[in-house]
């Protein structure tokens, strides 16, 4: 298990390349040949591999990245993200189905000077026209309605007075009915067997497949987007649309199942193959944003899970974790390990400068501040990064004044910085690890347990008594736990605790609805994020995900070609972001609902490879990934509907926008490492699988993004792996643990950094996903199987009472009473052995 551990850059492909690097220079862009003078191979070495790792992995001098995570990007973000590129032609389509129609119904006026009573009077006219038979003219009054939800963009001269108009038109639509008519033509389309069959015979599915569903799913999820998105501007009817449109999506009233459920049948149809042609993009943004609308965002969440802390009499949460993240600064990357081949090289070499010593926490602050930290290899490093630790937290300030003064003048100027003081989390002691602490004490001092007793401490001596003192003020009770005792007293006694009583909350109907098939869902929602992982190769069994973004005819041109790649990458980027937004959305709520609701969901994510899977995707150049440019601002919604589009070039397409990294991969790398959090916290057997799969060094690497709360829960996922990964891995990890220590919580008696935990027994691992999957089942069967004729149902023996009920006969049965009687009774025959047999 060290060698797994200890081997941390065997697993990345582009440092491997950059290692065997010789003294003789490679091709670069402005070389500069020397006959290698003596005095000074130091500068040379140092940009034949700054060049390479540029080359290899980016830069790894990432500046702090100004990211604020949220429930979503900003508005006009998100509905740009709605569209493809190789859409952008059908947005004049639908402008011209609108103006063809409303010219004619209106002469001379504008959609935007109608008053509010002629703005209804047109759109009832418009969904008087859904109801016609003819594909062709519902199409086109879909589309005129499409475009009013885009916010009529043809009468707009900006950006702003597109979204405005647009909320507009969405709240104006809902109110009169457009969402419950488009969700028939929903059904209507999901059920259409001549589009999916007519798919399934094509060799290639292009846009025009899916013409009619996409126009439908864009309207719909413009009306949530916009409906969702609270402003302060809002007037009170607008308010409360919100909050009928989301009961409606929540509780269905016409329908037996929530909407989310029927998205949830899209995207199982399209991963069988049933419906190659559904445009997935659109159905998962759209199951996104339902969920989010319906069950709340993550500051909702937090809200919900204080509320339940008080309704079951606990303890208030020690801090709010949304605030203390968003406080937390990133901290300085690990080293490189093309810096360690450098410093492995110059030591071969002998080409070693002299340094006086200095204290460890000074020369950190020293190389924290150099612009060339760690390229000049005149510090004798370990085998890997203990020395260039850069964490700012840990140094003391009177030794960090005095070197920064004896630093020379030609350095960069240094500017003062505010250190934290103290941790920024609360430490936890669960009752688990009381009575653990407990029992090891006992066994040394007494020489026998008593299980579960915390209160008795006869015989211990003063010490334990203050640490069991200690960890006792800093226990915390979670919901899950209370969860877990009753589920457990239910079981015990299902007659005298009576039934359980459930809130309908729309968590609970969700998970009521997806109970039966929530296997096949989450196995197809992985099927889609491993085809659109960046690391994925193109197999002939994967499924199609482009069919809502290649054209019908293949570009010809090498700018064609340019925007297409750019448009499918961008279009992969989206479905990650939406699947893990939803899967992560699902994961917390559930698991706020009840806890073995959120461990099964957990357990059928396990069981589809979802932790090898995301260990995948971030086996790549994740700063690289971060800082993708795969979008072309000036085709983006609402900006291409009222602005000139200049003439694109093969090199505006390569330059990109000039963002620092784009919102949407940070946002997705940061959903995925809490979904792994989610499934491994606390479960070894998963730890394990993160040792096995070798995933500290991939972890490590995506460290090199300086976001604080991504790397919080890089080193979260680093933390429950470091017992099992050996000595050596520690030792020369030591920057890594400092992290750990400074910015993760403390667990008291945890020792995460040793490995003589009393619970990571291997041999117990499978006992003990079997036990919790006997405990789901059990959970699922009490709650939601619910048998007419139940064991508990109480069962009346008295034959007075049985033959004295009244039983309500239809009213024409006394005329074929003696036909019934002869037929019924006289003329079988009792065959008691078979009474007697069920007595």
């Amino acid at each position: 298990m060290e060698a797994a551990g200890g081997a941390a850059p065997a697993p990345a492909p582009a440092p491997a390349r950059a290692l065997p690097a010789q003294p003789q220079p490679q091709p670069q862009p402005q070389p500069q040949p020397q006959p290698q003078p003596q005095p000074q191979p130091q500068p040379k070495s140092r940009d034949l591999f700054r060049s390479q790792r540029k080359e290899s992995e980016g830069s790894v001098d990432c500046p702090n990245l100004e990211f604020e995570y949220g429930d979503a990007d900003s508005h006009g973000a998100e509905l740009g993200e709605l569209y493809s590129y190789t859409e952008e032609p059908e947005l004049s389509s639908n402008r011209r189905c609108f103006e063809e129609d409303f010219h004619a119904q209106v002469q001379g006026r504008r959609w935007l000077e109608l008053d509010g009573a002629r703005q209804k009077a047109y759109v009832m006219r418009l969904l008087d026209g859904l109801e016609v038979v003819n594909r062709d003219k519902r199409l086109r009054v879909a589309r005129a309605i499409l475009y009013l939800a885009q916010g009529v963009f043809g009468d707009c001269d900006n950006e702003g007075d597109v979204l405005h108009w647009s909320r507009h038109n969405c709240f104006l639509l809902y109110q009169l009915g457009t969402f419950t008519a488009f969700l028939e033509l929903l059904n209507m389309e999901i059920d259409n067997s001549q589009a999916c069959s007519s798919a399934l015979r094509k060799p290639a599915i292009s846009l025009a497949d899916s013409t009619e569903l996409r126009v439908l799913l864009s309207v719909m999820y413009l009306m949530v987007e916009s409906i969702r998105v609270e402003q302060e501007t809002d007037p009170p009817e607008w308010k409360s649309c919100r909050e009928t449109f989301r009961m409606e999506l929540s509780f269905p009233v016409h329908t037996e199942e929530p909407f989310a459920l029927l998205l949830f049948t899209m995207v199982t149809k399209f991963c069988s193959g049933h419906a190659p042609h559904f445009p997935m993009r659109k159905v998962l943004l759209l199951l996104w944003k339902v969920l989010l609308f319906t069950l709340g965002g993550f500051e909702a969440l937090q809200e919900l899970k204080v509320r339940k802390r008080e309704e079951l009499g606990l303890p208030p949460l020690p801090e709010d974790s949304i605030q203390v993240m968003r406080s937390m600064r990133a901290a300085s990357p690990p080293t490189c390990s093309i810096e360690l081949g450098e410093q492995q090289q110059q030591k071969r070499g002998g080409h070693r400068s002299r340094r006086p010593l200095v204290k460890q926490d000074s020369l950190d602050m020293y190389n924290e501040r150099d612009p060339f930290k760690n390229e000049e290899g005149g510090v004798d490093e370990e085998e890997n990064d203990d020395v260039d630790s850069g964490l700012e937290g840990e140094l003391d300030l009177m030794e960090r004044d005095a070197v920064l003064a004896a630093m020379p003048a030609q350095r960069l100027p240094i500017e003062r910085v505010s250190f934290p003081k103290g941790l920024p989390w609360a430490p936890k002691v669960r009752q688990k690890d009381i009575e653990h602490f407990l029992e090891a004490s006992r066994n040394k001092f007494i020489g026998f347990t008593l299980g579960q007793d915390t209160e008795t401490l006869i015989g211990l001596p003063r010490p334990i008594h203050e640490s069991v003192k200690t960890l006792k003020q800093h226990k915390y009770v979670s919901i899950s736990d209370i969860q877990i005792r009753n589920e457990e007293e239910l079981e015990k006694c299902p007659m005298s605790l009576g039934e359980e009583e459930v809130q309908e909350t729309p968590c609970e109907v969700l998970y009521r609805a997806m109970l039966y098939n929530l296997p096949q869902y989450m196995i197809a929602l992985l099927k889609i994020l491993l085809a659109a992982a960046p690391t994925s190769k193109a197999k002939t069994d994967s499924i199609n995900i482009l069919a809502d973004v290649l054209p019908e005819e293949m570009p010809i041109t090498v700018l064609q070609s340019m925007k297409l790649g750019i448009d499918v990458n961008r279009h992969k980027e989206i479905i990650v972001k939406s699947i893990s937004a939803s899967l992560l959305l699902l994961l917390k709520h559930f698991k706020l609902n009840h806890i073995y609701q959120f461990e099964y969901v957990s357990q059928h994510l396990v069981f589809a490879n979802c932790i090898p899977l995301i260990l995948k995707f971030f086996n790549q150049n994740i700063m690289s990934y971060i800082t993708a440019k795969n979008s072309i601002s000036v085709l983006d919604y609402p900006h291409c509907t009222v602005c000139d589009l200049p003439e694109l070039t093969a090199e505006s397409l390569e330059a990109g926008d000039n963002n620092q990294f784009c919102w949407r991969n940070l946002f997705s790398c940061i959903n995925l490492l809490r979904i792994l959090n989610k499934l491994t916290k606390w479960k070894h057997s998963r730890t394990m699988m993160l040792v096995v799969f070798k995933s500290a060094p991939i972890l490590k690497r995506a460290l090199k993004v300086k976001q604080a709360m991504m790397q919080l829960y890089v080193l979260k996922l680093l933390k429950i792996q470091t017992k099992y990964l050996g000595r050596q891995w520690r030792k020369s990890n030591m920057k890594t643990m400092s992290a750990i220590y400074q910015k993760v919580r403390h667990r008291m008696n945890d020792d995460w950094a040793y490995g003589n935990d009393i619970d990571a027994r291997p041999w117990d691992f499978q006992a003990e996903e079997c036990t919790l999957r006997a405990n789901i089942e059990a959970f699922n069967s009490r709650r939601y199987d619910k048998p007419q004729d139940s064991e508990f149902a109480p069962v009346d023996n008295c034959l007075q009472s049985v033959l004295g009920q009244r039983l309500e006969l239809p009213k024409d049965f006394h005329y074929s009473y003696e036909l019934w009687l002869e037929r019924e009774v006289f003329s079988q025959p009792i065959r008691w052995e078979e009474l007697l047999h069920y007595q």
